[in-house]
């Protein structure tokens, strides 16, 4: 596990709405609400075996500039989806609760087979659902 990113924090606008979004997101994938960690951060955790794995947290901003992938900072968040059937039924989920679609499912040139749907939170943060079959190994 060492090197394997341990958590995320995550700024935003409006606390009150990202909580709610985040919530039915973060459920959906999987994540449970956690009060186990101090501070006023909001925070989820994704567990394997009830191990917690991954964490990500919400903090009220300090100014309300909008958010743009292209400036130095965070460009996406990307979360594994084990097939392209999982994929679809996210976006179906996506639809359903009227959330931001940026590109529908479909093949992405990024690696062969690469299949994804995009979508953006209240703060336009782009995020996507990806199912990547053929992971390559790591460049040295």
């Amino acid at each position: 596990m060492f090197g394997s990113p341990h958590h995320l924090d995550l700024t935003v606008a409006h606390l009150a709405t990202s909580v709610a979004f985040y919530e039915v997101v973060f459920a959906r994938l999987g994540y449970q609400r956690t009060e186990q960690y101090s501070g006023e951060a909001p925070c989820w955790l994704y567990s394997d075996d009830g191990a917690p794995v991954f964490g990500i947290a919400l903090h009220q901003a300090r100014n309300r500039t909008a958010h743009d992938r292209y400036s130095p900072g965070l460009h996406h968040l990307a979360f594994h989806a084990q097939d392209r059937q999982e994929v679809n039924l996210f976006y179906e989920f996506l639809l359903e609760n009227g959330i931001e679609i940026l590109d529908s499912p479909a093949e992405y040139d990024y690696t062969p087979n690469y299949y994804a749907v995009f979508f953006a939170d209240p703060d336009g943060l782009k995020l996507e659902v990806v199912h990547e079959p053929n992971v390559t190994k790591v460049v040295s």
